[in-house]
């Protein structure tokens, strides 16, 4: 007999996928000699050593096959790109700021998907879109809207800036590799997807290191120490995800994994000593809302076509 599936097992390991991430963002925020794009690398090297053996396993290959390398291609370009981006916002803004930005996610995906894959796009994700959008102008906080004078931030408002662009684009490039591997499906092995992501990511990394002269081992043992943590917490928190998709569905996850977002702003108060605005708290729950209305509506939709598909 099987066993019965455990109530809820799914949605614990997202927050705990949740809380890993959160706290491999943490210790981004703690290295202070090394540059995002070589953490970026260091990142690439973990995955690469967890999937290949996977891949060797499974016998997939190290390709994948003629009609989707490059679909794979672009889905490493864009979601290493992504990871770079996003790494270097968590550097040079508020921690919780740079994941409320990247939940805007969902929204993007969505738009996205209605522009190159042709599915449906309502008056509710065109809502959920200005819903997102205001929360990203409300933690952005431009001059010509809030005036020169803009407290709350780390450093300088130059700094904020480039890193709220960073997260922005980050998010896209996030979004955009959700359509990809919607295009290509179940054809292509999870394992060779990462793959592509770590290779591609690593050769961009050091090409980019080379070119800024920025590659150098950490100054001190405790920045070291953060670089191997960030790259193990942040392995386990995408296989503790992967396992939640795998036994639960997507729409509860989706929303389960607003908690990145608590867990930010805690881990921000507690660790950091920087409290958020206003303007911050009103940003994440406008992103909060819309990223979930998204997830909600599209799983209420899978459960009713999957009733139709009953009957």
């Amino acid at each position: 007999k099987k066993k019965a599936a455990c109530p809820g097992l799914g949605l614990f390991y997202t927050v705990l996928s949740a809380f890993l991430f959160s706290v491999a963002s943490l210790f981004l925020k703690k290295i202070e000699d090394v540059h995002s794009v070589e953490v970026s690398a260091f990142r690439c090297v973990f995955q690469m050593a967890f999937v290949l053996p996977g891949l060797i396993y499974y016998k997939t290959g190290f390709l994948g096959p003629k009609g989707k390398r490059i679909f794979l291609f672009f889905r490493g370009f864009l979601g290493s790109s992504a990871m770079i981006l996003l790494y270097y916002a968590f550097q040079v803004m508020p921690l919780a700021d740079a994941t409320v930005i990247t939940f805007s996610s969902p929204v993007f995906t969505s738009l996205l998907a209605w522009i190159f894959l042709k599915e449906k796009y309502s008056i509710w994700d065109l809502l959920f879109t200005i819903f997102a959008i205001t929360g990203v102008v409300l933690i952005a906080r431009p001059p010509f809207l809030f005036g020169s004078n803009v407290t709350g931030i780390e450093g300088s408002y130059t700094d904020h800036l480039k890193g709220t662009i960073a997260a922005i684009t980050s998010t896209v490039s996030a979004a955009s590799t959700f359509v990809i591997l919607r295009k290509v499906g179940k054809s292509v092995h999870y394992f060779l997807s990462i793959w592509y992501y770590a290779v591609i990511g690593l050769i961009g990394c050091v090409i980019a290191l080379f070119v800024m002269n920025e590659w150098r081992l950490p100054y001190c043992g405790k920045d070291r120490v953060f670089l191997i943590l960030i790259g193990l917490l942040g392995l386990g928190g995408q296989i503790f995800l992967t396992k939640a998709l795998q036994i639960e569905k997507a729409g509860p996850v989706a929303i389960m994994k607003t908690m990145d977002v608590v867990f930010a702003f805690i881990l921000q108060i507690l660790f950091l000593n920087h409290l958020p605005t206003w303007w911050t708290v009103g940003g994440a729950l406008c992103v909060v809302a819309s990223s979930s209305g998204t997830a909600i509506r599209k799983w209420r939709q899978s459960l009713k076509k999957a009733k139709q598909n009953e009957i």
